[in-house]
C-alpha cells in the first residue's frame, strides 16, 4: 500500500490535519520524530482510515506515490529548515514539500526559491481554525506554484471547511502568498479579540454590566450584523463561572494576553509596506501593555487618573454595538488594504472576493459580514478601501455618533479603549479633506531638506530655512 501524502510532526495540529485526511478517503503516512507520538496516533485513532506508521524521513519518503507530497507540521523557523534540509536530498523532481505551521512569509518565499533550484515544490499553506477546524475542516490558504496547487488542491478542498457546500480553499498565489494572507488573518483577528475586549470593559465598567449578563447581551449580538465566531464564544466565556470560588470565569483568569507572533509580524509587514494598519497595531500593543504586570502593578500606585463622571446615554448598550461593528470594520479594512498593498509589492495577484470566502467557515475570524465583502470586490467596480464601498460607507456612517459618544465616554472615565479610539481615528483620517501631515513636511524640510509638494503647482520644492527662505524646485538627484 503506498499513502498518497504523507505527514510529519504530530503534535496536536499535525496529528489532527493527518486523521482529517484518512477520514476523507486518503492514506496517510506518519512520521514523527519521536516514534512514541505516531504510535499513540495509530493506537487511539488508528481506526479512523488508512495510515502508514513510518520510523525515518527515509521511510516516509519509499511509502509515497509520485509526485511526492509531505506535510510538515514542526514549529515555525529553524525547525522547519532542518525537516527540509532532511527531506531534500530524499526526494525526486517534482515532488512537493509543504509547510502548514505559520511561518513566516518571507521565509516560505526563500525557501521556496531555493527548492525551485533544485526542481522541487515548496508551498506554504495557511491554516486557520485551531485545533478542531484541522481535525473537521479549516480555512485553508495556500500559496506555491499554480502546479503543485493542480496536484495539492484537491486534497486540500476536500479536507477543508465547507460553507454552503463550497470549499474554502483557494490557490492565493506564488512563493509566499499563502503564508501572508494567513498572518493578515492573524492580524485581522487579534484587532477582533481587542475590540471586544473593549467593549466587554466599557459595559462592565461604564453601566456595571456583570459577566453573566453581559453572556446573554453577547448571544443577541450573535444574531445581526456582529454574528460570528469571536462574538459566540465571547458569550460562552463570559457566561462561564469558576467551579472553584463561584466567581465569573472571566475574574480570576490573570488579565496578561498571550501572542505568538503573527500579529506582531503584521504590523512589521504593514510598517514595511506603508500600509496603515493601526488598529491591528494597537491591538497586539495592548497585549504588550497587558505582560508587563510589574509595570502595571506599580502605576496603580503612582499614576493618578482624575477620571469624570458620566451620565450615560439611553440605548449605551446599542452605542457600544454600533463601536464595535464599526471598530471590526476598519479592522477588515485595514487588512485588505495590506493585501493589495503586498500584492502590488510582491506582484501577487491576489483576489479580494476569493480570500473573503475562504474566511467564511472554519477560521477564527469567520463571521456574516465576509458576504458582503465578497461581493464588494467580486464586480469591476472594486472599492479603493473596503469603507468606500456603499453597503458599508452607508453602514459605518450610521454608527459614527455612537462611536464618537463610547470613545469619549471611555476616556472621560479612564477606561483604555486603544482599538475603539484608534478605529475612529482611522476613519475620520481617512475623510478629512486637510490632515497635518502638511506641517510635518515642512518641519521635515526645515531640519532636512527632506522638500515637499505644493497643492498649487506641479514638481519638488524646498524653501532655503537657513538663508533668504526662498524657496527653490528640488533637483532630482535619483
Amino acid at each position: 500500500m503506498s499513502a498518497q501524502i504523507g505527514v510529519t510532526g504530530l503534535a496536536v495540529m499535525g496529528a489532527n490535519l493527518a486523521r482529517n485526511l484518512a477520514r476523507n478517503g486518503y492514506t496517510v503516512a506518519l512520521h514523527n520524530r519521536s516514534v512514541e507520538k505516531t504510535d499513540a496516533l495509530l493506537e487511539k485513532h488508528g481506526g479512523e482510515g488508512d495510515f502508514i506508521r513510518t520510523e525515518s524521513l527515509q521511510e516516509l519518503v519509499d511509502s509515497l506515490e509520485k509526485p511526492r507530497r509531505v506535510l510538515i507540521m514542526v514549529k515555525a523557523g529553524a525547525p522547519v529548515d532542518s525537516v527540509i534540509e532532511q527531506l531534500e536530498p530524499l526526494l525526486e523532481a517534482g515532488d512537493i514539500i509543504i509547510d502548514a505551521g505559520n511561518s513566516h512569509y518571507e521565509d516560505t518565499r526563500r525557501r521556496e526559491a531555493a527548492l525551485a533550484e533544485k526542481n522541487l515544490h515548496f508551498v506554504g499553506v495557511g491554516v486557520s481554525g485551531g485545533e478542531e477546524g484541522a481535525l473537521l475542516g479549516p480555512s485553508i490558504m495556500p500559496g506555491g506554484s499554480r502546479e503543485s496547487y493542480d496536484s495539492l488542491g484537491p486534497m486540500l478542498e476536500k479536507i477543508s471547511a465547507k460553507y454552503n457546500g463550497e470549499a474554502c480553499c483557494r490557490w492565493i498565489g506564488t512563493d509566499g502568498a499563502g503564508h501572508f494572507v494567513k498572518m493578515v488573518h492573524n492580524g485581522i483577528e487579534y484587532a477582533d479579540m481587542q475590540v471586544i475586549g473593549e467593549a466587554y470593559d466599557v459595559l462592565r465598567t461604564a453601566a456595571g454590566i456583570e459577566p453573566a449578563d453581559q453572556a446573554k447581551i453577547f448571544t443577541e449580538w450573535n444574531t445581526g450584523t456582529l454574528s460570528s465566531f469571536l462574538i459566540e464564544i465571547t458569550a460562552e466565556v463570559l457566561a462561564h463561572t469558576d467551579d472553584r470560588t463561584g466567581k465569573p470565569f472571566v475574574d480570576v483568569v490573570v488579565d496578561s494576553a498571550g501572542q505568538k507572533g503573527t500579529g506582531r509580524w503584521t504590523v512589521v509587514s504593514a510598517l514595511e509596506l506603508g500600509s496603515p494598519t493601526s488598529g491591528i497595531a494597537e491591538s497586539v500593543f495592548a497585549r504588550g501593555l497587558s505582560s508587563q504586570r510589574g509595570q502595571r502593578e506599580l502605576a496603580q500606585g503612582i499614576l493618578e487618573g482624575h477620571e469624570g463622571t458620566v451620565e450615560l446615554p439611553e440605548g449605551f448598550v446599542e452605542d457600544v454595538r454600533l463601536a464595535l461593528y464599526a471598530s471590526k470594520l476598519v479592522s477588515y479594512a485595514q487588512g485588505i488594504d495590506m493585501l493589495t498593498a503586498a500584492a502590488t509589492e510582491y506582484g501577487w495577484d491576489l483576489k479580494l472576493d476569493e480570500i473573503a470566502s475562504l474566511w467564511r467557515a472554519g477560521c477564527i475570524i469567520r463571521a456574516e459580514l465576509l458576504d458582503d465583502i465578497m461581493k464588494a470586490y467580486a464586480g469591476d467596480a472594486r472599492p479603493a478601501n473596503l469603507l468606500l464601498a456603499p453597503a458599508f460607507a452607508e453602514s459605518i456612517a450610521g454608527a459614527v455618533p455612537a462611536w464618537r459618544r463610547v470613545v469619549a465616554t471611555a476616556v472621560q472615565l479612564g477606561i483604555p479603549v486603544p482599538v475603539f479610539s484608534s478605529s475612529l481615528a482611522y476613519y475620520d483620517g481617512l475623510r478629512r479633506k486637510r490632515l497635518p501631515a502638511a506641517l510635518t513636511q515642512g518641519l521635515r524640510d526645515l531640519f532636512g531638506a527632506h522638500t515637499y509638494n505644493r497643492v498649487d503647482a506641479e514638481g519638488t520644492f524646498h524653501t532655503l530655512w537657513g538663508e533668504d527662505r526662498s524657496e527653490v524646485e528640488a533637483v532630482d538627484t535619483h
